[in-house]
């Protein structure tokens, strides 16, 4: 059973909870190619319940691409992925579903319901996936914009929030059923320094109420080295490096220095023979 708030109890559709430190997701070399370009190569990586992950990389290495693929909103053509326990790349759509009610997942651009306002944009799962009455869910979509300081925006429209806002609604969507798991594709893109630093803040606030497995797809270091335990970096669709923030900062691979510093003339450099530097 879940507590959904209101002191009202229904069957839990989601896989059941999980022990901090459980694998909780394992790919095991997962192929993903578009036509004839391989995104994904092989790709071998484990997440563990309780930690916050940050995979880093350039534009188009593959990191949007993994997310879609732990959700099972892309398919592989070779590996396997297992959620909970079990290879999501073998099930059809009804199975899938209960596995999917355990994620949240707030997307790039934050993908809003340009149609529903903010009350029915954070409680739309609630709405089509539980049998709450309509006062219970708009009671936990009111905590749930607490949580991302938003109070008192429910009957606005998408079009009527700045970006920063958008991605706090998004947010609270995200986090509407108190997900095991949080994918987060790029959260801080298009937000100014100080907007970006306070959905950072909100990453940490809600792993700590929540306490679930969160991801975080990013190209921002410092939004990586503020909220993840471990950071994991795609280049060419393969991993090259997966450790510790310290760990990563004191890496002497070029690739990695050259983009946890911005600055391509390091691996220019190492391409041609200086070495790291």
């Amino acid at each position: 059973m879940v507590q959904l708030g209101g002191g009202r109890q229904l069957p839990d559709r989601r896989a059941a909870a999980p022990k901090p430190g459980d694998e909780i997701i394992r790919l095991d070399g997962v192929v993903k190619r578009f036509g004839t370009l391989e995104v994904l190569r092989g790709v071998t990586l484990t997440f563990r319940h309780g930690e916050t992950t940050a995979v880093i990389g350039r534009s188009g290495c593959g990191k949007s691409v993994l997310l879609k693929t732990i959700i099972g909103i892309l398919r592989p053509e070779a590996g396997t992925v297992t959620v909970f326990g079990r290879d999501i790349t073998r099930m059809g759509q009804t199975e899938l579903e209960p596995v999917r009610l355990s994620f949240g997942m707030l997307f790039q651009g934050s993908a809003l319901f340009d149609s529903l306002d903010v009350d029915g944009n954070v409680g739309f799962l609630l709405y089509e996936h539980t049998r709450l009455p309509a006062r219970e869910i708009r009671e936990i979509v009111r905590k749930k914009l607490a949580m991302v300081d938003l109070e008192g925006v429910e009957a606005q429209m998408p079009a009527e929030l700045s970006g920063g806002m958008k991605k706090r609604v998004a947010l609270a969507r995200a986090i509407a059923m108190d997900p095991h798991i949080i994918l987060y594709d790029e959260p801080t893109t298009g937000l100014d320094p100080v907007t970006a630093d306070t959905i950072n803040d909100l990453i940490l606030k809600t792993q700590r109420e929540l306490k679930a497995t969160s991801i975080v797809v990013t190209h921002d270091m410092a939004s990586a080295n503020k909220v993840a335990d471990r950071i994991v970096m795609l280049h060419e669709g393969r991993i090259i490096i997966d450790g510790t923030p310290a760990e990563i900062q004191q890496s002497r691979d070029p690739r990695v220095q050259s983009f946890i510093h911005g600055d391509a003339s390091i691996e220019r450099h190492a391409e041609q023979g200086g070495g790291p530097s």
